[in-house]
């Protein structure tokens, strides 16, 4: 009789080995975590699966934090919402957890038909006040208690990336040699990557200090992507200094830069609509496959300063 192999699960935000079934099954988890100077350093972002860094206001970026494979205690500080949003996450029909945000972006957000786990939500008891900090940068949780609040009957997401078969080499269509990157999100905000040999990672560091947490570990994804988008003003939106909010416009296509394995790929994104993942092709018009692991995805403006050597 002739024999035929399952491939092993594995994890669809990171490509890696599912070793626990119960986080296998369970939903995407969003995280929204500030990058101010008064949120650093974080607490549990080095243990997600997917990060976007936006552009929020005033040339600040803020973190979309994505858990489904690992869990992170404490984990924070959770700010607010943005108008970007939705539209990035939507494709993970996830969880959504974050502190406050105007009643446009919130009924935005439910509109796209993701599960409300923020601080103002029947999930608020999953949120607590951190001392040694002054509000609003000290509202923590953990995915635990996030998770404890899901509803029933939300599933896992889907995969959204490419990934190469272990031990494929990442040598997609006009790859060069890459050591370090400079991509500048915002006119305060430029993010730094410098690839480790020994990891196989890129250790970030933002404005010019390595991007830690609380540990002291520093942040190291294994892929990360710049995505190039546009930026436009939120109609009638401001924070509380009255600065305009922007608006990424991550629907259409661009180009977008994958480094991973000590090297670079150019080549162009494309998310044909709000609930479509973005999907990433090399030189040759192949999807980008990337090795398993962690992506941090830069949504970079167009025409922002970005070099690699």
């Amino acid at each position: 009789m002739p024999t035929t192999t399952t491939a092993p699960p594995i994890y669809p935000l990171t490509g890696l080995p599912a070793t626990d079934p119960a986080r296998l099954a369970r939903p995407a988890l969003v995280v929204k975590i500030e990058n101010v100077p008064e949120a650093r350093p974080q607490a549990g972002i080095d243990a997600a699966d997917v990060v976007w860094e936006e552009v929020v206001e005033a040339g600040l970026s803020r973190f979309i934090v994505v858990f489904q494979s690992r869990d992170a205690d404490p984990l924070g500080p959770v700010r607010s919402i943005r108008p970007s949003d939705p539209t990035i996450v939507k494709p993970l029909s996830p969880l959504f957890a974050y502190s406050g945000g105007t009643a446009k972006f919130i009924n935005t957000l439910h509109a796209a038909g993701i599960v409300d786990l923020g601080v103002d939500s029947a999930a608020g008891g999953a949120y607590y006040r951190r001392g040694g900090r002054a509000a609003p940068h000290n509202l923590y949780t953990s995915t635990g208690r996030l998770y404890s609040k899901a509803p029933a009957g939300v599933g896992p997401p889907p995969k959204i990336f490419t990934y190469l078969l272990p031990g494929q080499p990442f040598a997609p269509a006009g790859a060069v040699p890459a050591v370090h990157l400079d991509a500048v999100i915002g006119q305060r905000s430029t993010a730094t990557y410098d690839f480790d040999p020994a990891s196989s990672t890129w250790k970030r560091g933002f404005n010019g200090t390595p991007q830690t947490v609380e540990s002291g570990v520093q942040v190291a994804p294994t892929n990360v992507i710049v995505q190039f988008v546009g930026y436009v003003i939120s109609p009638g939106d401001f924070d509380v200094v009255h600065e305009p909010v922007t608006l990424a416009q991550v629907v259409g296509s661009g180009d977008a830069w994958l480094l991973s394995q000590g090297k670079l790929a150019k080549g162009r994104w494309t998310k044909p609509a709000p609930e479509a993942a973005t999907t990433y092709t090399d030189a040759a018009g192949a999807p980008l496959a990337m090795p398993a692991g962690q992506t941090w995805i830069e949504l970079a403006p167009v025409g922002a300063p970005t070099t690699v050597r």
